[in-house]
C-alpha cells in the first residue's frame, strides 16, 4: 500500500444515496467539507428505467473507483442512505453493488454504516389504499 508524505494511508468518505429510482455518491474528505468526485446512475445509462439497476450502480462505482485512485486515495468509508422519512426505509437495488464494485477496483473499504432517517413521529403518513 502506498502511503502519502504524511505517512499514512489517505481515506475518504464515499455517501452513496440509492432509492428505487436512482443511485447516487457523492465522495469527500473524510471531514466532509471538500467533495471529491459526486456521480449517478444516469450518467452511466441511457433509459430512465436504468439508473437505479445494480448495473448502472456498478459502472458509476467503478468510475468513481479509478478517479479515486488516480487522486491518491487509498480507502473509503462508506455511509449509505435509503429514502427515508415517510417512505421506504431499505435502501435501493444499487446498494450492495456500488460497496462490491468499490472494492473490486482496489479501494479499501472502511467502515459501512446506514444512515436512512428514520422519523420520531415525523408527518402524516399516506392514507392506506382500500379495495
Amino acid at each position: 500500500m502506498s502511503e502519502s508524505e504524511s505517512g499514512e494511508a489517505r481515506w475518504a468518505v464515499a455517501n452513496v444515496f440509492s432509492s428505487f429510482n436512482n443511485t447516487l455518491i457523492t465522495v469527500t474528505d473524510i471531514t466532509g467539507a471538500e467533495t471529491l468526485i459526486k456521480s449517478s446512475g444516469g450518467a452511466v445509462v441511457k433509459q430512465n428505467r436504468d439508473e437505479a439497476s445494480p448495473y448502472a450502480a456498478m459502472q458509476m462505482a467503478e468510475g468513481v473507483a479509478e478517479e479515486l485512485l488516480a487522486q491518491g486515495i487509498e480507502g473509503v468509508h462508506v455511509r449509505i442512505r435509503g429514502p427515508g422519512g415517510n417512505a421506504q426505509k431499505s435502501p435501493g437495488p444499487g446498494a450492495q453493488p456500488t460497496i462490491r464494485a468499490l472494492a473490486r477496483a482496489g479501494l479499501e473499504i472502511g467502515r459501512i454504516e446506514d444512515v436512512t432517517p428514520i422519523p420520531h413521529d415525523g408527518t402524516r403518513a399516506p392514507k392506506k389504499n382500500r379495495l
